[in-house]
């Protein structure tokens, strides 16, 4: 095939998920062109896409950028990319980038689309970065400060990378709650305590919520402390859920309020943008310890029915993800996979250092 083709994952349907073949445009001024080494699959918004549950009157607010298609579908979605600049701007030929885009083996966007991932950032952890933005994002809509109880319920990628975000202030507690006891050492690799809803600590100055379910809210208003912030991280789609405002809430002067990473928190807006917010969320990406929250390698071939089993299956609290062959026009396929970036893997592509600023 010419190097003009590329691989797309478009879902078709609610609940159905295909590959299509794609003719790549020429890569023009102010452009550069990316092959794909390694993609992530959101565990929340994505599966929402997946499932056909975005609300009519949100679907435009609810477009990714460089999604093609309309909601329910068919329709091309997705925003955690990894790949390496192979045409266009010079100064970023070879280099590793993260890009808001779908599932697809190779693409050309604008260039400033793509951010520059640090060398000490292996591909295959720097899907997270989208995941990191919104809980940076969280963390000040939240006003968490230094010396904050804090707790999250709901131990996914957000919970998680929220409550991570949070026990770097100095002072800062943070308890993870969430049903699975399985959970428990990754809240210890990320420096956090870990409990079950029945023995958590109450009294929290902030309690973040992002389990994405009805009994998790409930949780999380009962923990919270006198005149305490409640933050609402998790999205329902077209779910309606019962919202418990009786018992003490009033008399505790509950603050409930919502986050969302569509628009940077308030508390930040006048100077930073949304680029600016992203290159300080891929800069947070050099702790190792956050590759708990990486899961399985697979093939292209293999994400049609991940995709399906993830829409209908427990999450386990991490993120799965794809990585691409060497040849961006290979139809997908069963494939071996390595994890890209490793050193020691010959497959991968040479890393070139970022230039000096």
């Amino acid at each position: 095939m010419p190097d003009d083709v590329a691989w797309a994952c478009w879902i078709e349907a609610p609940h159905r998920a295909a590959w299509r073949r794609e003719v790549l445009p020429v890569t023009g001024s102010g452009q550069v062109r990316v092959r794909a080494l390694v993609s992530g699959v959101s565990r929340g918004t994505e599966m929402l896409v997946y499932r056909g549950e975005v609300p009519e009157a949100e679907r435009e607010r609810m477009r990714a950028p460089f999604q093609s298609g309309e909601f329910p579908g068919p329709v091309k979605y997705g925003y955690c990319s990894v790949g390496v600049v192979t045409a266009g701007d010079p100064s970023l030929a070879g280099r590793t980038v993260f890009c808001l885009h779908p599932h697809q083996s190779a693409y050309v966007v604008p260039r400033d689309a793509v951010h520059p991932v640090p060398d000490d950032v292996p591909a295959g952890r720097a899907v997270l970065a989208a995941n990191v933005e919104t809980a940076l994002n969280a963390a000040w809509d939240a006003g968490v400060g230094p010396g904050d109880r804090v707790t999250v319920v709901g131990g996914g990628v957000i919970g998680a990378l929220v409550g991570w975000l949070c026990a770097r202030l100095p002072g800062c507690r943070v308890q993870l709650v969430d049903v699975d006891p399985a959970r428990a050492p990754l809240a210890q690799a990320l420096g956090l305590s870990f409990a079950l809803p029945a023995a958590a600590t109450g009294e929290a100055d902030v309690v973040v919520h992002a389990s994405a379910t009805e009994a998790g809210l409930a949780t999380a208003l009962g923990l919270a402390g006198f005149e305490a912030t409640v933050l609402e991280l998790s999205w329902y789609g077209t779910r309606r859920i019962a919202v418990p405002l009786g018992e003490a809430f009033h008399a505790r002067r509950l603050r409930l309020t919502s986050s969302q990473v569509g628009q940077v928190a308030a508390s930040r807006r006048a100077r930073w943008s949304h680029a600016r917010r992203l290159a300080a969320a891929i800069e947070l990406l050099r702790d190792p310890r956050l590759d708990v929250l990486l899961g399985g390698l697979h093939p292209p071939g293999a994400l049609p029915a991940l995709l399906a089993r993830l829409a209908s299956a427990p999450s386990d609290g991490r993120c799965e993800r794809i990585a691409y062959p060497a040849d961006p026009a290979e139809p997908p396929g069963p494939q071996p996979t390595h994890d890209p970036r490793d050193p020691n893997d010959p497959n991968d592509p040479p890393v070139r250092p970022e230039p000096s600023r």
